[in-house]
């Protein structure tokens, strides 16, 4: 291990204004050296905007930082990376067709333009052999787990001379055991001195695991924080939203009942259309919540497909209450399948329209008796009003484009309408995926509602969190077929972790 050098870096009054808009208000931290700390804060609390800053994205309107109890100018990455100070982002920003060797070596400013491998292998090798762990040098990145994809862009800062990092969400792609021998790794190297590490994330577990100090921002402000060991969850959910009432999941309620959804012998190409995605067998009954696990790329988005008639297959059969189900939007009506796709302003929504008009979708061409040829527009509106009422979905109007809404309103809009009447089927897909803590709250509450009503639930998510705690039972979905299963209560999460790397 070379000589610690872990920086300290303190922020003095940062803030950011946009226009009228003020993203960071006189945010003052500090981050002290070789300490793990912790940035909490609900979407929107100003985060992104104050690393952004202290790596040089953005210049700050007021306030300064302070590295190694010095004023220091960033005004531009460059000055952040000459300082000491890198970040690694939630996405990889590897090469996937070049080794890992060569990640590391082009990422440098000074690389040659004619490299010289047999000397900068050398140099790498003893390098990595003062790290507390090691990555294939030689192996193509497109070959690497996500876990060793994560540790190689930890590496390659640590290469690059930074001794203070910003990571951003580190483990969302990553299972619980990859997860903590990241965070681990850090967590050794913030201990010996040799770095100081600032963690943007929301799974409090891990905060308590591995941080030693956290901070919590709140509207642009600094509302709270201090030693990981003086906090409970409680604690910091209460610092993150406020006097804002947290919606709880309902109790689990009421029977299971008959299969809904039946697949079998399912096979249909992947996205690349080398592989196939086959499931041999997969029911989900009413009243139960079936959670599908797995690391993102590993066949879920394309089964979501198959589900939702947007993907063809090659054999198999999915059924509804025994009726061959294709996703048309009649037999979604009839036989009472609702669904809640990732990403829903790309995917189930009409950017452009208004939000009365996309919480329409579902029964603009209805009158009650039938099919009408006209749009009441009168009628629209009422059940806009009611529905943004129920699911207090946040919006200057309902004649507003529903792409001015917030990502967690736009979420609320579309359970809303997709949820606005009798439900037998629910097919979602990462319900929560970058939204709010109180908005993750109310979506998962809505979802239980459901569930306790008698409506089968089938539940794809990469969030764990959320699959354990929704999910009656669990399914984990690897290179494109269905590894494991177990009920909830009978769940072991290492065993878990285990399937979803494909280890077991």
């Amino acid at each position: 291990m070379s000589a610690p050098h872990a920086i300290g870096v303190e922020t003095l009054h940062m803030t950011k204004r946009f226009g009228d808009f003020t993203a960071l208000d006189e945010v003052s931290i500090r981050i002290a050296p070789g300490s793990f700390h912790a940035l909490l804060g609900e979407n929107g609390a100003g985060k992104s905007t104050l690393v952004k800053c202290m790596m040089g994205f953005y210049q700050p309107t007021a306030g300064q930082m302070l590295i190694d109890g010095r004023e220091a100018e960033i005004r531009n990455p460059r000055d952040a990376h000459a300082a000491g100070l890198g970040m690694v982002y939630q996405h990889f920003t590897l090469v996937p067709s070049l080794t890992a060797a060569e990640n590391l070596v082009i990422a440098r400013e000074d690389a040659p333009a004619v490299i010289d491998w047999k000397k900068e292998r050398e140099g790498l090798q003893a390098f990595v052999e003062t790290m507390p762990f090691r990555v294939a040098l030689d192996q193509p990145v497109n070959r690497l787990s996500a876990g060793e994809k994560q540790k190689l862009e930890l590496l390659k800062q640590l290469y690059l001379g930074r001794h203070f990092l910003i990571l951003d969400e580190p483990t969302s792609v990553l299972t619980p055991s990859e997860a903590d021998e990241l965070l681990g790794m850090v967590r050794g190297l913030t201990s010996a001195g040799a770095l100081t590490c600032l963690m943007i994330t929301h799974k409090f577990r891990e905060v308590t695991a591995f941080a030693d100090a956290v901070s919590v921002l709140r509207r642009g402000a600094h509302v709270g924080g201090g030693r990981v060991g003086e906090l409970t969850h409680d604690d910091m959910a209460a610092m993150m939203i406020g006097d804002k009432t947290l919606t709880r999941s309902a109790a689990r309620a009421g029977e299971k009942g008959d299969v809904v959804l039946s697949l079998e012998g399912i096979s249909a190409a992947d996205r690349s259309g080398l592989k196939t995605i086959d499931v041999d067998s997969l029911h989900v009954a009413a009243g139960e919540v079936v959670g599908i696990a797995g690391v993102s790329g590993n066949g879920q988005m394309e089964l979501m497909e198959v589900l939702t008639g947007q993907r063809p297959v090659s054999r198999g059969s999915v059924s509804v209450k025994s009726v061959t189900f294709r996703g048309t939007r009649r037999q979604a009506r009839e036989l009472k399948v609702r669904f809640l796709p990732e990403e829903p302003l790309q995917n189930a929504c009409a950017g452009r329209m208004s939000v009365a008009e996309n919480l329409s979708f579902r029964s603009y061409d209805l009158n009650g008796k039938g099919t009408r040829f006209w749009l009441d527009r009168a009628a629209m509106g009422r059940l806009a009003v009611r529905l943004v009422d129920a699911f207090k979905v946040k919006t200057a109007s309902i004649e507003s484009p529903i792409a001015s809404l917030s990502g967690g309103n736009v979420q609320r809009a579309v359970l809303a309408r997709e949820l606005s009447d009798e439900v037998d089927l629910l097919i979602i897909a990462n319900p929560c995926f970058g939204l709010d803590f109180s908005a993750v709250a109310e979506i998962r509450a809505r979802i239980m509602a459901a569930r306790n009503a008698g409506a089968a639930v089938l539940l794809i998510s990469e969030d764990l969190d959320e699959i354990l705690e929704l999910s009656d039972r669990v399914l984990v979905m690897s290179e494109g077929r269905i590894a494991y299963e177990t009920s909830i209560e009978t769940l072991d999460v290492g065993e878990l972790g285990r399937h979803m790397a494909g280890h077991a």
